[in-house]
């Protein structure tokens, strides 16, 4: 890997794979929080409980769209770089940022 380009590549690659995964984690965080608060106003447990895990529920509610708009801006850096860096197209590194730039692709166009 005597191309820096190459390491550029690997390491754009990694920041979307890293934040895709981090923007699922915190939505599936949000839904568990949920379905949690849920119990717990089921079970009629102290209100001081409900309310502060229901501040735990808007934080992680509020950094999905950061995450989102992170992700995006990595993707279109991401693919930038996979257009600079075309003649490369044989390396590993190209064919797995290629492959995570079009794995994200859905998420980033919501």
């Amino acid at each position: 890997m005597a191309d820096p380009r190459l390491r550029n590549l690997k390491i754009q690659t990694g920041v979307v794979k890293r934040l895709a995964k981090e923007k699922t984690v915190y939505e599936q965080e949000v839904v568990k929080q949920t379905e949690h608060i849920e119990k717990m106003k089921a079970d009629g447990k102290d209100e001081y409980d409900i309310k502060k895990q229901t501040e735990v529920l808007e934080e992680s509610k509020m950094m999905i769209p950061d995450c989102q708009r992170k992700l995006k801006d990595a993707h279109a850096k991401l693919s930038a770089l996979l257009e600079e860096t075309a003649e490369l197209h044989e390396s590993k590194e190209y064919s797995d940022a290629k492959d995570q730039a079009a794995a994200v692709q859905s998420i980033v166009a919501n």
